[in-house]
């Protein structure tokens, strides 16, 4: 009796939680909505308090049921007080979590600094908009209970795919990388990728918002009904908890034979002077001396079956143009060593001088012992206003133009490759931002048996972006049974094995070299055949469950 006391007071004290949120108008809604979505941000990277989420995503539910029902003569009014909820859910998600954009325009805050407020908050406005978005199509069809959770769950994940490839796409801080902070949890990613984890995350969390606001009989006193959803939504996530465990616990992880890889980590800040000859040469000279010196784990320095990992812009010189950079790199690698490094590129125009560059790619090269470069890769996802100012043309003339490299947009390369390596095994490139997107990382029809990625994420400083970014790392290792070799310029640096465990790494703010053999590939993932189609047949049976157990709560069929 006392227990079933003490539970009853608890069902009264949420129930009166949840209605005092769907009884919120105007203001008081959209700072509830606001406050939610930024307390949400605590349960992605760094912080990995995946908890949070029970509490603010059924906030972001009960804020729902009091915009009204979506009658014929009321829909449109519905609907938009559904989007602002979710806008301002999300805006307070994306500001807090995205914060650190406007690290970059304090990098030579003389020239940017004004443009900081703009960055900081418009980013995070346009991304709301997809949450905003989600919510209003949710509430479309709002049932009853758990099922208008469901329904939740299945707008917000076609929105946050939305999101992933609209307009080249920024699938940043999706709600499944709160799984990220847990091996076990993450090991889903196999079969359904970062969006299926989604999918999975709304449902779970959103569980107590089974005490429905608008139901007949809301909960006020003890009755079991009220606890089967939130006690299935743990035992999913207990079930996807221990299935990881036992993934990890019977994988034996392999090497490929007589391989080395050596990641190196310079941490070199940004400066102002680049251009000068001897802040040139002493970045060439630690990039150099680092790839050859010995270390505990090599007390003879690299051998000849070994790959040497260099970050994005690992030096401000254009490498194909430099002979005498390119044979100091040949002399430090032994006969049969490799060297792979990210590079600016110059091409002549088409229809210009042969001597004037006028087009520019990001990209990476494979050097060999002679000083050659035996393979080009050119960055194929770029980072809008960051590397290309889309309507370039048009809004130029206020200057955003600045913010590209040699005065123009990069261009973009063709696509995913991989390349073929002499005497080592077939590897997949990418390029700093290339990385985030799921789906995206290996060539159709030539998956390579490693992915490199080499980023510079010196921009954001000692914030949250590096973290976010090297857990998408390890979900991207996860979804495609790939170990991933990173080097970064300042950030994280690391070898993750295809089960997203980190071997080894270096943290933010300290030089030095990693020393690892390169893990085998595991088969193909479910993820990795289908894509995400398995997650496509996930939602259609998750609205089908919804649409068919009972009519809407407005009584459309």
């Amino acid at each position: 009796m006392r227990i079933e006391s003490g539970l009853t007071a608890g069902i009264e004290r949420v129930s009166g939680f949840a209605h005092w949120l769907s009884e919120l108008r105007r203001w008081p809604r959209y700072l509830a909505a606001f406050t939610a979505g930024a307390i949400s941000v605590l349960a992605l990277p760094p912080y990995g308090i995946l908890p949070v989420l029970f509490l603010t995503v059924p906030v972001l539910v009960w804020l729902l049921d009091g915009v009204g029902e979506p009658t014929r003569s009321r829909r449109r009014r519905v609907m938009w007080r559904a989007g602002l909820v979710g806008w301002w859910f999300g805006f307070g998600y994306f500001l807090l979590s995205l914060y650190w954009v406007g690290n970059a325009f304090l990098v030579e805050a003389e020239k940017y600094a004004f443009l900081l407020p703009l960055a900081v908050t418009l980013l995070p406005a346009g991304l709301a908009l997809f949450t905003g978005a989600a919510a209003a199509f949710a509430r479309l069809f709002w049932f009853h209970g758990y099922r208008r959770v469901a329904a939740l769950a299945v707008a917000w994940t076609i929105f946050e795919w939305l999101r992933g490839h609209i307009l080249t796409g920024f699938p940043w801080n999706l709600v499944g990388e709160a799984f990220a902070g847990s091996e076990a949890l993450m090991q889903v990613a196999a079969l359904v990728g970062i969006y299926g984890l989604s999918f999975i995350a709304m449902l779970i969390v959103g569980s107590p918002a089974v005490f429905d606001t608008r139901a007949p009989h809301a909960p006020r006193s003890f009755d079991r009904e009220f606890f089967a959803a939130p006690a299935i939504a743990l035992a999913g996530l207990a079930l996807i908890w221990v299935g990881g465990m036992a993934r990890l616990s019977s994988a034996e992880l392999a090497y490929v034979d007589d391989v080395n890889i050596r990641i190196v980590h310079p941490d070199t800040p940004f400066s102002k002077d680049w251009d000068d000859p001897n802040r040139v040469l002493a970045i060439i000279g630690q990039l150099l001396r680092m790839s050859g010196e010995a270390t505990p784990e090599r007390p003879q320095g690299i051998d000849e079956k070994t790959i040497v990992v260099w970050p994005e812009n690992a030096h401000p010189v254009l490498l194909a143009r430099e002979p005498y950079v390119l044979a100091a790199i040949g002399r430090v690698l032994p006969e049969g060593a490799l060297l792979v490094t990210g590079s600016n590129r110059g091409e002549p125009a088409p229809d210009g001088p042969s001597n004037r560059l006028r087009v520019f790619y990001n990209s990476l090269y494979v050097v060999n012992s002679s000083g050659e470069i035996v393979e080009t890769y050119d960055k194929h996802h770029l980072v809008p206003f960051g590397e290309y100012v889309p309507l370039r043309h048009i809004l130029g003339s206020i200057g955003l133009e600045k913010l590209v490299q040699f005065h123009g947009s990069f261009d973009v390369g063709p696509g995913p490759r991989t390349l073929k390596l002499d005497g080592y095994p077939p590897v997949g490139p990418l390029i700093c931002y290339e990385v985030i997107f799921p789906g995206e990382v290996v060539a159709p029809g030539e998956r390579p048996s490693w992915l490199v990625n080499i980023t510079n994420d010196a921009w954001f400083g000692e914030s949250a972006g590096p973290y976010q970014h090297f857990s998408q790392v390890r979900m991207r290792a996860v979804e495609q049974g790939l170990p991933i070799v990173r080097s970064a310029n300042a950030g994280i640096s690391a070898l993750v094995d295809p089960y997203g465990r980190v071997i080894d790494s270096l943290p933010l703010q300290e030089r030095g070299v990693i020393d690892v053999r390169l893990p085998e590939a595991l088969q193909p993932t479910l993820y990795a055949r289908l894509g995400d189609l398995f997650l496509a047949f996930l939602l259609a049976a998750a609205s089908a469950a919804a649409w068919y157990g009972r009519p809407p709560v407005n009584g459309r069929p």
